[in-house]
């Protein structure tokens, strides 16, 4: 009797046991009785009837998902292979468990053919260089049609868009090409504003020399219209006569006739001029003819 005892008491203890579960904090305990949904448990340590309830387990943190690559013909039919992260978080275990079958060859499919009409849409050069719009695109689809299971897409991610090695090849040709001709036009444009500021500086001396000589010139010439009335002041003033006129032109004959040319011409006016010369020669004449008599 002791022994059927302690054995029943063994049995109960591991029956009971086996009812004891331990969710961790990550986790969502989705307990069943008798194949119907009964209650969702939190973390910690949670009791169900054994053979009669059945625990399911949820992970709600976020979960990455990768979807294989596959071939898309892109709008100006190019074929490239095509392939993405999706990043995802449970938010109703409920639903994630009972309103699709599998989620994971469903998200798949579903990412897969929306990538096919997202890139297909697109050329070649606009699928290359659109990767946010794709991902923003992709992510928004995703997460409405995952509502329904309980799920929130948080991200998706393109990892590759590959063409096909030709074109591959046929595409860093053109953007060689391109640099080239962007050096090129660099450096013709440099040399276009090499010229130009050289030229700039080469008038712009021009100019100063020029500048600089006609100030000469008109320093000079003001000097000399300066001294000249200056000149022409002083002679006013001193009053002279046609005698000291007439000396003056006669130094200036004799200067003159002191060159090498053999020719000399005399202004018109000279006539008049030698006649005062003359007069002071009779004046002269007058002046010595007594001296001479006394002596």
């Amino acid at each position: 009797m002791e022994i059927l005892l302690v054995t029943l008491a063994v049995v109960i203890f591991i029956v009971a046991a086996t009812g004891l579960k331990i969710i961790r904090p990550w986790e969502k305990g989705l307990i069943e009785r008798l194949g119907k949904y009964q209650r969702t448990a939190g973390s910690g340590l949670t009791l169900i009837i054994p053979f009669l309830e059945r625990l399911l387990k949820v992970d709600m943190r976020e979960q990455v998902h990768d979807i294989p690559p596959q071939g898309v013909i892109t709008k100006d039919n190019v074929v490239v292979d095509v392939d993405a992260v999706v990043y995802y978080e449970v938010t109703d275990p409920v639903k994630v468990t009972y309103n699709v079958a599998n989620f994971y060859l469903a998200v798949t499919k579903l990412a897969q053919t929306n990538l096919r009409n997202l890139v297909g849409d697109l050329a070649l050069d606009e699928s290359l260089t659109s990767r946010d719009v794709i991902n923003t695109q992709l992510r928004q689809i995703l997460d409405d049609a995952t509502d329904k299971w309980g799920v929130k897409v948080t991200r998706v991610e393109l990892q590759r868009i590959e063409p096909p090695a030709d074109v591959t090849e046929a595409m860093h040709r053109q953007m060689k090409a391109e640099r080239e001709r962007r050096a090129m036009i660099l450096e013709a444009e440099g040399l276009k504003k090499s010229a130009i500021l050289k030229a700039e500086g080469q008038a712009e001396a021009i100019k100063k020399v020029a500048d600089a000589d006609k100030y000469e010139k008109l320093t000079v010439a003001k000097g000399e219209a300066e001294a000249i009335e200056t000149v022409y002041g002083a002679i006013h003033n001193g009053r002279p006569t046609n005698d000291l006129i007439a000396i003056k032109y006669l130094e200036a004959l004799q200067k003159i006739a002191d060159g090498k040319s053999t020719k000399i011409f005399l202004p018109i006016e000279t006539s008049g001029v030698l006649g005062s010369i003359g007069g002071i020669g009779e004046l002269f004449k007058e002046k010595i003819t007594p001296e001479t008599e006394d002596k």
